[in-house]
């Protein structure tokens, strides 16, 4: 069995390979929480990796940005005081380049799970959240948008 600690940080694997790499070249990415704290802590995971962090406390400012940015990742927490994920979601396939979408919840129950990835989601994921988690999302959304533009 693999230990997530054995695996190396986003960091470490941007030292590895060229950022010319097209899997290691900045992104946009949207960080949108009505907790502030939450927020804060996703941002500070993110901080110093090659991407551009964007980020709301509602849906219409999430609305806002992506309309704006051609985004690659999205995190979205479940509840937001004007809806939900699915709205992000449902947008998310409307937009000129599709970014993916990660849910992010407080409870981690498995039918939600089900749920958000039935309808879509990339991924979900749980607070607190782990920076091995987060890095292991961003790679992973970093691989399949490498992927669409060679297609």
């Amino acid at each position: 069995m693999l230990k997530l600690a054995a695996l190396p940080s986003l960091q470490r694997l941007m030292e590895m390979v060229p950022i010319e790499d097209a899997m290691f070249k900045p992104c946009d990415i949207l960080v949108t929480s009505s907790r502030v704290e939450d927020r804060r802590a996703l941002m500070n995971i993110l901080d110093g990796l090659p991407i551009n962090v964007f980020s709301s406390s509602t849906v219409k400012q999430a609305e806002e940005v992506m309309a704006q940015k051609k985004l690659a990742l999205v995190f979205c927490d479940e509840h937001l005081p004007d809806g939900s994920y699915r709205e992000l979601l449902s947008r998310s396939r409307t937009a000129p380049k599709q970014p993916r979408l990660v849910v992010t919840t407080h409870t981690g129950e498995w039918n939600e799970y089900l749920e958000a990835t039935r309808r879509g989601a990339f991924d979900v994921i749980r607070y607190p959240l782990q920076p091995a988690d987060v890095e292991l999302i961003v790679i992973r959304a970093m691989r399949h948008q490498r992927e669409a533009s060679a297609a």
